[in-house]
């Protein structure tokens, strides 16, 4: 299938742009994924930092910029936030705990919808809080069906292991105790995007006293619920 629109400087554009939807880049990794000359991949890729379509990470890779989201934003695109409202709403009430909404950027994770429990000992996230992808469940999923190189990537200085994210791609859903913040558990799940790329993580978190050692046992089954449900939700825009 014949992709081009016949403007090539705007196709080549737009082949960076999605090739950075897949995570962090390098500029070698970009020439691979988008077939261009290199200097001609640097060109494009720094004026679209310029215009903050792309910016860059800690280590100096391409990622997709924060213009995009302030034009989805504003075309009223996003349906995943849309929709993410209500079903927090319902996943803090049926398990008594706050949940949340994470999106990674980069080498971090980003809380981008939230639903506190209105009461009571908590674990209080605040929408637009930059967490680390180094610990806890959200992390765990976000990372987990990444490509290989970058998972390995990801995996340096982290709090859990290559075995326990084959454990969360065989389950569905991942937990930790006490990784992110002592005192803290929590059990995440995947939203994934029309293609089956996982897109963000559905959160529910609390204090170990009350989620206990083996959190997923308790809410395994709504955080994953919850998480179909905001796939169900990006798949029914694209159709």
């Amino acid at each position: 299938m014949d992709n081009s629109s016949g403007v090539g400087v705007l196709d080549k554009a737009a082949s960076v742009l999605s090739a950075l939807e897949a995570g962090p880049a390098t500029l070698a990794q970009l020439v691979t994924a988008t077939h261009l000359a290199r200097p001609t991949a640097h060109r494009l890729a720094v004026a679209l930092e310029h215009h903050r379509l792309v910016a860059r990470d800690l280590q100096g890779r391409f990622v997709l910029g924060p213009r995009l989201s302030e034009l989805a934003t504003a075309a009223g695109e996003d349906r995943l936030l849309a929709a993410a409202g209500p079903v927090l709403a319902a996943v803090r009430d049926h398990t008594g705990e706050s949940a949340q909404l994470y999106r990674r950027q980069g080498d971090m994770r980003i809380c981008v919808a939230a639903a506190e429990r209105p009461i009571g000992l908590r674990d209080s996230i605040p929408v637009g809080a930059t967490l680390t992808m180094q610990a806890g469940s959200a992390a765990q999923v976000l990372l987990a069906w990444e490509e290989p190189d970058r998972l390995h990537r990801g995996l340096q200085g982290a709090k859990f292991t290559a075995t326990i994210l084959s454990g969360v791609r065989r389950r569905g859903w991942a937990q930790s105790v006490s990784e992110r913040e002592i005192g803290v558990a929590s059990v995440s799940a995947p939203v994934r995007g029309p293609s089956g790329r996982v897109v963000a993580a559905v959160c529910v978190s609390g204090p170990l006293e009350r989620l206990t050692r083996q959190p997923g046992r308790l809410h395994a089954s709504a955080v994953v619920s919850a998480a179909n449900r905001l796939t169900e939700v990006l798949r029914r825009t694209a159709d």
